[in-house]
């Protein structure tokens, strides 16, 4: 757990397509209101405001209220749980890659 938010948080929230597409469609911009998120997205209003409602809960986005209108913007250091639990595999994944790498040379000088 990083920040206060457990891992499992920030990986349900991701592991859902559709509120994995919300949060990639936040991140491409400064901000964004329910209404602009829900255009074409061919979800209901309530539905993209249930995916934030979770997004806010795993630490991923941000809101702004301002009159009348929210304004998310993702939080990308939310990721950090995701991130922490990968660089345990590091290691792991770079002594694979070496010993793949002998192998091919073995096989092709």
């Amino acid at each position: 757990m990083i920040g206060g938010i457990p891992i499992d948080t920030v990986m349900r929230a991701l592991g859902d397509p559709t509120r994995r597409a919300v949060f990639e469609r936040i991140s491409r911009v400064d901000e964004i209101t329910v209404v602009e998120l829900t255009r074409g997205s061919g979800v209901t209003q309530g539905a993209v405001s249930q995916h934030l409602k979770a997004l806010k809960r795993a630490g991923l986005v941000a809101e702004r209220p301002a009159g009348r209108n929210v304004y998310y913007r993702a939080r990308p250091e939310g990721l950090a749980p995701l991130f922490d639990w990968l660089s345990h595999y590091d290691g792991f994944w770079r002594e694979r890659f070496a010993n793949l790498r002998t192998l091919l040379k073995e096989i092709d000088p």
